[in-house]
């Protein structure tokens, strides 16, 4: 079953005619999305959202992800976070990531024609997302109760309004979302080049690493092993046979102890490196710890696209810092991971304070 209206009345239902309110620190999306524990499901969200015809066209066609995956990935997470975490800057962030996609169109192999754009293919990489903070929380975080998934439900249709998109391929509830999601993964997904690659993907060491590269090698072979097997457990089960992937009621087990393990592991783990930087900024905003003005936090430069790639509108350049400005960041950065700046744990009321 696939969920769609034509009718610009289900805009309109949803909300897509108005100014879209930000989440902000009450939210559920927030208190997740930021957490570092979203990175162990790195290959199962580029396998799943590859799997959907028209985006993994576009990332064989337009991506450079296997030649840069380690930059590619940590400089595109500093905008995504920012449709979450920027507050009243947060539509404007959208529509800059709505701007990278203008350009990403063609014809696949199969002859079907395929544009970003579409608000069908911008969705369902929106959708994994959502699925994204639903599976941490659900394997890594101690789990969470319906009315918190009907909750995050609400938050991933307000969060979506931030990029401007059509509303019309949004779900009206946490129900016909799962049946929307099930028909995807039934029906629609398939395995392609894209796909494959991700499962294969090597991480090539950065030239910002002072490392040998056999040694490189060997911490990034398991790391990335143990991301396919995560995946492999996190796939529908519909998704898991089309990936021709095995697992079993042990395999379950393991899964879970050893998401109860990250849980546990996590209660003494600092904000200052369990949250990322845009998130982290986002709550010393809303506590007033820095002024509701304050720049946003960008990737660093050494994340930046390859300079033959500069200019492409695909892409998220980091802005360029001064010395003056690197020093202060480095100086903030050292303090921050002292804990002395160590924003409070725990619940959070609409003010943004600690409860």
């Amino acid at each position: 079953m696939t969920l769609r209206s034509t009718s610009s009345a289900t805009d309109a239902k949803r909300g897509g005619d108005r100014e879209a309110d930000p989440l902000g620190p009450d939210s559920l999306t927030w208190k997740y999305f930021g957490d570092l524990r979203t990175g162990m499901l790195g290959v199962w969200i580029g396998a799943i959202q590859n799997m959907y015809p028209e985006l993994g066209a576009g990332v064989e066609d337009h991506s450079i992800l296997l030649r840069e995956p380690l930059q590619r990935v940590a400089r595109s997470v500093y905008p995504i976070m920012g449709v979450v975490y920027d507050g009243d800057r947060a539509a404007q962030t959208g529509a800059q990531i709505k701007s990278y996609h203008n350009t990403i169109k063609g014809v696949d192999g199969e002859g079907r024609r395929y544009h970003a754009l579409n608000p069908e293919t911008f969705y369902w990489a929106h959708a994994t997302f959502f699925m994204l903070i639903i599976k941490t929380a659900e394997y890594f975080c101690g789990g969470l109760t319906e009315a918190e998934k009907r909750q995050l439900f609400d938050e991933h249709v307000q969060w979506y309004r931030m990029y401007g998109m059509s509303m019309r391929p949004v779900p009206n509830s946490w129900e016909e979302f799962c049946e929307y999601w099930d028909a995807k993964c039934r029906d629609e997904l398939e395995i392609n080049r894209a796909t494959l690659d991700i499962f294969s993907i090597r991480i090539p060491k950065p030239w910002f690493v002072l490392m040998p590269t056999p040694i490189w090698d060997q911490l990034f072979k398991p790391m990335v092993g143990a991301q396919r097997w995560i995946a492999a457990g996190l796939f529908d089960p519909a998704v898991r046979e089309k990936a021709g992937m095995r697992w079993t009621p042990g395999d379950e087990v393991l899964l879970r102890i050893f998401g109860k393990l990250v849980e546990l592991a996590f209660v003494a783990v600092p904000d200052e490196i369990r949250l990322h930087p845009r998130a982290l900024s986002a709550y010393r905003r809303a506590q007033g710890k820095l002024p509701e003005n304050a720049p946003l936090v960008e990737a660093p430069g050494f994340m930046a696209p390859p300079r033959d790639r500069h200019g492409l509108p695909m892409h998220y350049v980091p802005p360029r810092k001064s010395l003056l400005d690197r020093a202060g960041s480095l100086v903030h950065t050292t303090f921050s991971l002292t804990g002395l700046r160590r924003p409070a744990r725990g619940a959070r009321d609409r003010s943004g304070k600690a409860a």
